[in-house]
């Protein structure tokens, strides 16, 4: 680890559609004194503001700007279509891009899918963010593709998705500045990779056993070699039993 100084607490930013809880209950029960506070962040912000040190670490999507930074690959998301509920496409099971070619797509600027040639039919003006395009959805504007915990956070009861097929598709990453690998990175590194409490490659060992209980287990214990000295000296041949000789001992016979 290069960080000399722990901080008093552990700053993780995350991008939308994210999910950290279940890592930030596992961090909680293994390091209550550590408080570790999010940190929301848009997805085009997350890069910058691990470089200005805004955060210790962040959940962000790639592809991004990875300069100075260190990042560990996590998981991939499925890529939707966001559409009303009486639009065709609710009836199939999935769609390709092709499918969509007819029909205005909203790109956002804030879209984080790597697109060569965005699908569909452009719209007169792209919306600022996600949320605007879910809106223009809703209101019969055209379609959205976007991840699918994207379509789940901006969830409306007049919308459905469908996944499609052959879209890019977005990652989340765990990423931190490559200069500030400190032991509390490293820390949270280990519970998203699913390290345990006593993994080997942990920096917070399980705590050992006290040495009064080690004594107390260890007495009683003769050393090896006093007992095998026991075994030597203190035991007794069987009466009857034979010696290391081949020959018998039998009464003396009287003289005639």
């Amino acid at each position: 680890m290069t960080g000399s100084e722990e901080s008093p607490s552990f700053r993780l930013a995350y991008v939308p559609g994210a999910t950290p809880a279940k890592w930030v209950r596992i961090w909680n029960e293994r390091l209550p004194d550590v408080p570790l506070v999010l940190v929301p962040v848009p997805a085009e912000g997350a890069s910058d503001l691990l470089r200005t040190r805004g955060a210790d670490a962040a959940l962000l999507r790639l592809p991004t700007d990875r300069a100075g930074l260190s990042a560990i690959p996590l998981y991939t998301e499925t890529t939707v279509v966001v559409i009303p509920k009486d639009h065709f496409v609710a009836a199939a099971d999935e769609v390709s891009v092709e499918d969509l070619a007819d029909d205005i797509v909203l790109h956002p600027l804030d879209d984080t899918l790597d697109w060569e040639h965005p699908p569909g039919r452009p719209a007169f003006e792209r919306p600022a963010t996600t949320a605007d395009a879910v809106e223009l959805v809703a209101a019969g504007v055209g379609l959205l593709v976007v991840p699918q915990s994207l379509a789940r956070l901006h969830h409306r009861r007049d919308l459905t998705y469908r996944p499609v097929t052959d879209a890019p598709q977005s990652g989340v990453a765990l990423s931190w500045p490559e200069e500030a690998t400190t032991d509390l990175v490293d820390d949270f590194i280990g519970i998203v990779r699913g390290r345990t409490v006593n993994s080997t490659r942990g920096r917070r060992p399980a705590p050992e056993e006290p040495k009064k209980n080690a004594d107390r287990a260890g007495r009683g214990r003769k050393p090896a070699g006093r007992q095998a000295a026991g075994r030597s000296t203190g035991a007794k041949p069987r009466s009857g039993s034979r010696g290391s000789g081949n020959t018998k001992r039998g009464r003396p016979r009287r003289s005639s």
